[in-house]
């Protein structure tokens, strides 16, 4: 496989800097020098940019949302809460995603480039100041030891690649991509009796409804056929999800690989017909597929599925003889929801001094309902909850707070000056489901928030505890730690840094009743 271009090849680019860049002669060639600054300034820009930037055309997917009367009033309240929490990101301060995403860098290099031969190490150093500099969060965790792991304090590792490409200067792709849309990834190693309609109409459709809708839809859908190796299949998924291989014609006597965009009309047919829409029900499952086939050895067949969700954060750069360049996204996402908007009634939920009052105000209301949530929530997630829940098995009982209030699953970004905490958007429930059934049955844990679907055995824990998950939307972190969260104060484990637990007081966020105390779910 080569790839040899990134699309979209007719973006808008600003640019960034001319320091350090310049053309100089040896052995009879022109080449072109590059300093490390300037490799690390060009990835320091663009991960500033795409934490709190879109590209138009995502945005314009967004709108058309709005103005589709064919959209459920789900698919719509999700697209304007998305909208809302582009404008305020774009202020810079609050990030789009609090999940900021492992940093990625594809770079294509010319063999005219010229530097020190250190050029992953120059770009890692511009993804650092990135994540330092800005309200950003540290996601990365490394090991101590086989079981043993720490956060690494400035989201490095990041993951370069760097490959050879045309001649005529560099070419970069970054992308931040947060861990619930890379948990979504799936690699079938499948054989020939794959390559049919009706065979791989049946493996989609089964594939993209288990997708469900924990990574934030409406997603950007991609599926890649063949591949000469599973990595190879795997990498190109990648750069399609990021609409980097949009330029790819369609079959060819060279047997080369190519888009297919019959089928990708099929995959779009499939994600509506699923009905899970952007997130609570309607046809916004996604809002575009790409669909690439590729050689493959006669005795395998691997098929992969992946998403980008809705924080689309990818941006393309270059570096030529007139300087370093980045790809213009969009400054002024309030042009993007200008018109009415979608108004949603529901019911108001005071959060009570006890759960039992908790659950009382929700009880009666089936899975769908629209709730807005004000009062005291605990804040935990993965590395709390397996704490918790070491606690437990050592017979030591549980805080009285994880009984008392509703449980937000949780992290936040970095707080920024004069703001109440940083981006605060809900992370995967699926990640919790084992926990569930244990701190039930011991008062705790009796209502949940988070986003997506759970596993069956959730449903049946509230049923036999009396309790309820509710999906609050993904990907609009900004909106709900500006709107929403009113205090915020670190209440434990204040060693695990963004998992540690807090307790904030919410005032109005809105959840939809996902799965309540009478053994009905939504999904």
């Amino acid at each position: 496989m080569k790839i040899t271009a990134f699309s979209p090849v007719d973006a808008m680019y600003r640019h960034v800097t001319s320091d350090g860049i310049r053309e100089v002669t040896a052995g009879g060639r022109t080449l072109l020098s590059i300093d490390a600054g300037a490799l690390t300034h060009l990835a320091e820009q663009a991960f500033h940019n795409v934490s709190y930037f879109l590209r138009s055309s995502h945005l314009a997917q967004w709108r058309a949302i709005l103005d589709d009367p064919e959209a459920s009033h789900n698919d719509k309240f999700v697209a304007e809460a998305l909208l809302r929490n582009a404008v305020i990101s774009s202020e810079g301060y609050l990030p789009l995603c609090q999940d900021t995403g492992t940093a990625t860098v594809v770079a294509l290099r010319g063999s005219n480039i010229l530097t020190d031969g250190d050029d992953a190490k120059h770009l890692e150093a511009g993804i650092r100041h990135a994540y330092e500099r800005n309200d950003l969060r540290y996601s990365q965790i490394v090991p101590r030891s086989m079981f043993a792991e720490a956060n690494s304090g400035n989201n490095l590792p990041p993951q370069i690649d760097i490959q050879l490409g045309p001649e005529d200067g560099y070419r970069f792709l970054f992308v931040a991509k947060g861990g619930g849309s890379s948990n979504k990834t799936t690699l079938i190693q499948g054989s020939k009796a794959l390559l049919n309609d009706e065979a791989l109409t049946s493996l989609l459709t089964e594939r993209i409804a288990a997708l469900g809708v924990a990574a934030c839809p409406p997603y950007h859908l991609a599926v890649v056929i063949g591949g000469t190796s599973p990595e190879e299949n795997l990498k190109v998924l990648k750069l399609a999800s990021a609409h980097a291989l949009d330029h790819l014609e369609g079959p060819s006597e060279t047997g080369a690989m190519f888009r297919d965009r019959t089928w990708e009309e099929k995959v779009m047919a499939i994600a509506a017909a699923s009905g899970l829409g952007a997130q609570f029900g309607g046809r916004y499952l996604a809002l575009d597929a790409r669909v690439i086939r590729l050689p493959r050895h006669a005795g395998s067949c691997p098929i992969s599925i992946g998403v980008s969700c809705s924080a689309h954060r990818n941006i393309l750069g270059h570096i030529t003889r007139d300087g370093a360049f980045l790809e213009e996204l969009e400054p002024d996402p309030v042009i993007y929801i200008a018109g009415p908007k979608e108004h949603r009634a529901g019911v108001h939920v005071e959060i009570g001094d006890s759960m039992d009052e908790t659950v009382a105000a929700l009880d009666g209301h089936a899975p769908g309902t629209l709730v807005y949530l004000s009062g005291t929530l605990v804040v935990a997630r993965d590395m709390a909850h397996a704490r918790l829940y070491e606690m437990l098995r050592e017979g030591k009982p549980l805080p009285e707070y994880f009984k008392q209030w509703p449980v937000y699953y949780a992290g936040p970004a970095k707080t920024p000056p004069g703001e109440v905490i940083g981006s605060f958007g809900p992370t995967t429930a699926q990640r919790m489901d084992e926990y569930m059934e244990p701190f039930m049955a011991a008062g705790a844990s009796r209502v949940t928030l988070a986003k997506g679907n759970r596993a069956p055995s959730v449903t049946a824990s509230c049923a036999r505890h009396n309790g309820f998950y509710l999906g609050t939307i993904g990907g609009a972190a900004a909106v709900i730690a500006q709107k929403h969260i009113v205090t915020s104060e670190l209440l434990d484990f204040p060693d695990l840094g963004m998992e540690a637990i807090r307790k904030i007081r919410v005032k109005d966020l809105p959840a939809f009743i996902i799965t309540n105390n009478n053994n009905e779910t939504l999904y």
